[in-house]
């Protein structure tokens, strides 16, 4: 067995004639684009594609497995030559017990399970073409129909302020709305990392996922974790969430939360910090509308003070390139020409290759960010947090 980089939320932004997925996606964020990308640019070894339920999608799929450009695995993915990408939808729930909307992400292994769910989907949904739909039935529903596919059921993003679980969907308890029986994993989000999210302990019982959540080319593998298996399959994934036969996530590499959007309470028109949720104007500009953040959110749900669970792989606080101060996309691009990946980058280029690249002072950063070393202007109101400048 070995590690493997993985990262599971992905959006598409355009089928391959250029109509919409996902709205708010980059046009550039296309099928062939996001495989050539991961494997080639950022280094992942797979992928969850969470608008595979599109037909458009399907079809392009099948497509290119006819032509030879990808294998599907009996064991559940299709092979990219080297990149598996696994099928994923990405829904949203508000059913009679939500008190907000829900994202949550489910994978199928094959392709033809796939187009049965979304088959099932299309008569749920007012738009099978689009991502991120509102599903007009009840939860764990859709979680028993994802199981009786031999899918899995993963709520997405869990804390953030909007459409999310624990940020918007439920007073206290996931099992207000889900059935906790049903859930293969736990996403975290860019604002949270695990041991804020070890604060609730009916989550202790489930693995944690980091992915990117990507809108563009650029954001993918901006979270990640690396999952130790035999090899890179549906199979596979769903033995190491569940922590079985050896498999497992070994480590999670995401943004220190400070970096995330939602970190503190925030002023939504000039992401000021509110360090006291009970002022009702921001005292910078006066508003009177604000952002509660994760941190604020998880001291209302706390209710472990203990350690972190056993045996929890480690979080790794990630800074992705991009996010590194002077760091611009010329000398981004010279590094990917030295380095081919950003995982070598990011991971394993030692200090004296990056200075043969580029300067002592962005080197330095990189190196810093490795070790965990940076520090941080919070973020909030939907603003990202920054990296500041040593």
């Amino acid at each position: 067995m070995r590690d493997f980089f993985v990262d599971l939320h992905i959006h598409i932004g355009r089928t391959a004639s250029g109509k919409p997925v996902k709205i708010t996606g980059a046009k550039r964020l296309t099928l062939s684009n996001i495989i050539e990308y991961a494997r080639s640019i950022k280094g992942i070894d797979m992928i969850g594609i969470i608008d595979c339920h599109v037909p458009e999608v399907i079809a392009e799929l099948e497509d290119m497995i006819a032509a030879g450009e990808a294998i599907e695995l009996s064991e559940g993915g299709i092979d990219f030559h080297g990149l598996t990408l696994i099928l994923g939808t990405e829904m949203e729930i508000y059913d009679d017990n939500c008190k907000g909307p829900i994202h949550v992400l489910a994978f199928m292994p094959q392709l033809q399970k796939m187009k049965q769910f979304s088959k099932w989907l299309a008569a749920h949904v007012k738009n099978i073409t689009l991502s991120s739909q509102r599903v007009y039935e009840q939860a764990k529903t859709i979680q028993h129909v994802v199981c009786e596919l031999g899918g899995m059921f993963i709520p997405a993003h869990v804390f953030t302020p909007h459409k999310s679980l624990y940020g918007k969907g439920v007073e206290n308890s996931l099992r207000e709305v889900l059935d906790h029986r049903k859930i293969d994993a736990i996403e975290l989000g860019l604002s949270s990392d695990t041991a804020m999210a070890d604060q609730i302990s009916e989550l202790h019982h489930y693995s944690y996922i980091s992915n990117s959540d990507a809108h563009s080319l650029e954001k993918i593998a901006r979270e990640y974790q690396t999952i130790r298996m035999e090899h890179a399959s549906f199979n596979e994934l769903r033995l190491a969430l569940h922590e079985q036969e050896g498999r497992k996530v070994s480590a999670n590499f995401g943004l220190n939360p400070y970096l995330g959007k939602y970190y503190y309470t925030s002023c939504e028109k000039c992401s000021t910090i509110i360090p006291n949720e009970d002022d009702m104007i921001c005292p910078t500009c006066e508003h009177n509308r604000f952002t509660k953040g994760v941190y604020n959110r998880l001291l209302e749900l706390k209710s472990s003070d203990g350690p972190l669970v056993p045996n929890r792989p480690p979080y790794i606080h990630q800074v992705p390139l991009e996010f590194i101060p002077k760091l611009g996309s010329k000398t981004l691009a010279k590094l990917r020409d030295h380095f081919k990946t950003d995982m070598a980058i990011i991971h394993d280029v030692p200090e004296e290759g990056l200075r043969h690249v580029v300067s002592d002072s962005i080197a330095e950063t990189i190196i810093k960010a490795r070790r965990g070393e940076l520090q941080f202007h919070y973020g909030g109101a939907g603003r990202y947090g920054k990296v500041k400048d040593t």
